[in-house]
């Protein structure tokens, strides 16, 4: 799932090739994607694009007066085109679920692999009236989010860290790879309560989580979108890295699953060496 650094490298990416560049057509090609009706997608065509602006893990392309707002989910891409394909995309074929293309060539696809279409596309004259962006917590890399701000969020959770960090109502942007990557720096086990965080805790988490993510941002900086998927997995210390060695200690890095997903860590670093119980095959072994 592309996360905040990914979708900023994007925004940034958009900014350099499509901002002053006019819409031609807008192509709905699956049912699913399209989650507004009003503004229609046509509305769009013959307007010039402005800047990209990002919010959390959502690309908010300003489009003339309106805002084309998109978020990838866990399988979703944007694959850019200087030069789009002659013959016309088919509905329901393939991954492609939209295509906007330019006057004087060129565009983008939006794409879905797999079979659970989360993808989601919105044309809307505020990008506030998406549901997703208007209950969207703090950005943890905006300037007025510091170490108080921080511990704010903190303070009366009873649920586990890990969720925490996941919960884009609390901190925007983060998902499963970098709260892996924020925990580990952060040298915290997964399953610590949020609430039973001290204060040296808290600073060290919140130096991870604006570490790790200024550098993943700083990683993926200039980085072609197609190949922005490789570079995130380059990067990743722990996250997805099952059976190797942890760069810090060396100790093997382990995995927790869950009904469908899983998360990484390092029993030396984050949890006093002690292996974490893997729910979905302590229920098998019942």
């Amino acid at each position: 799932m592309p996360e905040l650094p990914e979708v900023e490298a994007l925004r940034e990416f958009l900014d350099e090739h499509l901002t002053g560049r006019v819409v031609a057509r807008v192509l709905p090609l699956a049912v699913s994607v399209l989650k507004t009706y009003d503004p229609p997608l046509a509305a769009l065509e013959g307007q010039t694009a402005g800047p990209t602006a990002r919010y959390g893990k959502f690309l908010d392309l300003r489009i003339g007066v309106l805002h084309l707002v998109t978020h990838l989910a866990r399988a979703g891409w944007l694959r850019w085109h200087d030069t789009l394909p002659d013959r016309p995309p088919r509905p329901g074929k393939g991954p492609l679920a939209l295509r906007v293309a330019l006057e004087g060539g060129g565009g983008f696809d939006l794409t879905e692999a797999g079979t659970q279409k989360r993808l989601a596309v919105y044309v809307v004259e505020d990008p506030q009236e998406v549901p997703g962006i208007a209950r969207l917590g703090p950005d943890p890399l905006a300037e007025g989010f510091d170490r108080d701000a921080f511990a704010g969020l903190l303070a009366g959770e009873r649920r586990q860290i890990k969720g925490v960090l996941r919960d884009q109502g609390v901190i925007a942007g983060i998902g499963n790879a970098y709260s892996d990557e924020i925990l580990h720096a952060a040298k915290v086990s997964p399953f610590k309560l949020a609430s039973a965080f001290d204060e040296e805790q808290v600073t060290r988490l919140y130096e991870a989580v604006r570490g790790t993510l200024r550098e993943a941002v700083e990683r993926a900086h200039g980085t072609a979108a197609g190949q922005l998927k490789a570079e995130k997995k380059s990067g990743l210390r722990v996250h997805g890295r099952d059976g190797e060695p942890c760069p810090v200690c060396g100790d093997t890095i382990r995995s927790v699953s869950f009904a469908d997903s899983s998360l990484q860590y390092c029993p030396t670093c984050q949890t006093g060496g002690k292996p974490l119980a893997d729910r979905r095959l302590s229920r098998l072994l019942k």
